[in-house]
């Protein structure tokens, strides 16, 4: 089991960038994938970023293409979303989420343990 916890959420104008980061606790980091999901408001929740189990090959979002990247550290335990050039449409509590199974890192029900979101504002 993993617990999941976010961080570096925030208010920010348009153009400006977070990095979000999620820290994980429990056994084998490692062996999970690792996913960000968001969830603006009025919106259903919407897949941002997958991250694979070793080696760390990343996916994007096709509305995040080009200005977010993801990441993970493994020693540290902890996942990034480096988040460049945002928009006000990309306001939305953003999530962090772990699946210990194969999946599809598209899908949030693919995952097994949520954390509880920070917030992200992008004022216009």
């Amino acid at each position: 089991q993993v617990q999941l916890v976010e961080s570096g959420g925030g208010l920010v104008q348009a153009g400006g960038s977070l990095r979000l980061s999620c820290a994980a606790s429990g056994r084998d980091f490692s062996s999970y994938a690792m996913g960000w999901f968001r969830q603006g408001p009025g919106k259903s929740r919407e897949f941002v970023a997958g991250i694979s189990r070793y080696p760390g090959i990343t996916y994007l979002g096709d509305s995040v293409k080009g200005r977010f990247t993801a990441s993970r550290d493994n020693a540290k335990n902890t996942v990034y979303l480096q988040m460049n050039s945002l928009k006000p449409e990309d306001t939305a509590i953003y999530y962090c989420a772990a699946q210990s199974t194969t999946g599809s890192s598209r899908i949030d029900t693919s995952y097994d343990y949520w954390g509880q979101g920070t917030q992200v504002t992008v004022s216009s």
